[in-house]
């Protein structure tokens, strides 16, 4: 068994050759993934479309589960090897229904990819009270992770790439009162606490899955410009980022430093795919690299924060999954008293 990277034991660049403006095709170069199976969901828009169409390009299969049939369908055109589904992550329901469609093909999932997610949204709660970013950014990564588990363990040899955030920076993942019943609804909180929890689940999940060799990586693609995600926050919430002028231009120095939707999608398909990561999970990576560890206090441009990856706190998150989901995950009791 590997080391474990609880509090960040492992985070440390590998010197991987990429960097922040390397794209998704220079890092797929020279790897062939015919007969991979790949599930990537939010695949039809954004960083996800471009990591839909490098893995299809070189040869896998890939499933995309999409809420808008036709809007995916659409957007995915002349893309080959691609499949559709149904799925919708504020409704539990959808994605066990998608699972199990997939599971009845009794095919291996070589890789999945939990690239769908929200951001700086109003409060809204799903079916079960949960609050939409926590419930889409982090909860849909668990329950769907959970029912394609068999699927990730019959390829011998899976990868789960969890799609975080620097904005985890923004917030630790509050036990007390996640779906902020008892404290004011911050919008940055609340998406900073699901991609802290989406962290936490990564060193969870590798912990879990080393055993059946089965490798989890969350990432921070970086700040991209041209996505949908930012589409319902306000002009006064990019504003208040530092983002915007009074006027809503993007501010110079900002722009310059976004990057591009081929750049975004850099990071994701290099933990899928690379070599490099072979022996090694549970790790958070940025610019196609693992990222440096930040100092305690230290909220930068960069890196990553110890209390997203503390395996104590990881294994509470999985409890607390469990008990909200209904999905008792695997051998998730194990990993839990272990």
């Amino acid at each position: 068994m590997g080391q474990n990277n609880d509090q960040g034991a492992l985070q440390q660049p590998i010197g991987s050759g990429f960097h922040a403006t390397s794209t998704a095709n220079d890092v797929i170069k020279g790897i062939d993934l015919t007969g991979k199976i790949a599930i990537v969901t939010g695949g039809n828009t954004g960083i996800g479309l471009e990591t839909t169409r490098v893995l299809a390009t070189a040869g896998a299969t890939v499933i995309v589960p999409a809420r808008d049939i036709e809007k995916a369908r659409k957007n995915l055109a002349g893309i080959p090897n691609v499949e559709l589904g149904k799925i919708d992550f504020m409704d539990p329901a959808s994605i066990d229904a998608f699972a199990e469609s997939f599971m009845a093909t009794n095919r291996p999932l070589h890789i999945l990819i939990n690239n769908a997610g929200i951001m700086w949204v109003p409060l809204r709660r799903d079916v079960r009270g949960i609050e939409s970013q926590l419930a889409t950014n982090y909860l849909g990564q668990y329950q769907l992770t959970a029912r394609l588990w068999p699927a990730l363990k019959k390829a011998n040899g899976a990868r789960v790439v969890n799609v975080s955030s620097l904005g985890h920076q923004m917030a630790p993942f509050d036990f007390e009162d996640p779906n902020f019943v008892h404290r004011e609804y911050q919008t940055l909180q609340a998406y900073g606490q699901s991609k802290t929890a989406s962290n936490l689940f990564t060193v969870a999940l590798n912990s879990l899955g080393e055993q059946f060799n089965v490798r989890a990586y969350s990432l921070h693609p970086g700040s991209i410009h041209g996505t949908e995600l930012g589409r319902e926050a306000s002009l006064e919430l990019f504003q208040q980022m530092g983002f915007m002028d009074s006027a809503g231009n993007l501010l110079p120095e900002v722009l310059a430093a976004l990057k591009t939707i081929p750049q975004g999608a850099a990071t994701t398909v290099w933990c899928a795919t690379s070599p490099m990561l072979k022996n090694m999970g549970g790790v958070y990576c940025e610019d196609a690299d693992i990222a440096r560890l930040s100092p305690k206090g230290d909220t930068g441009q960069s890196g990553v924060q110890a209390y997203s990856l503390d395996l104590e706190s990881a294994r509470k998150l999985w409890v607390w999954s469990q008990q909200v989901t209904g999905i008792p995950f695997g051998a998730g009791a194990s990993l839990v008293q272990s």
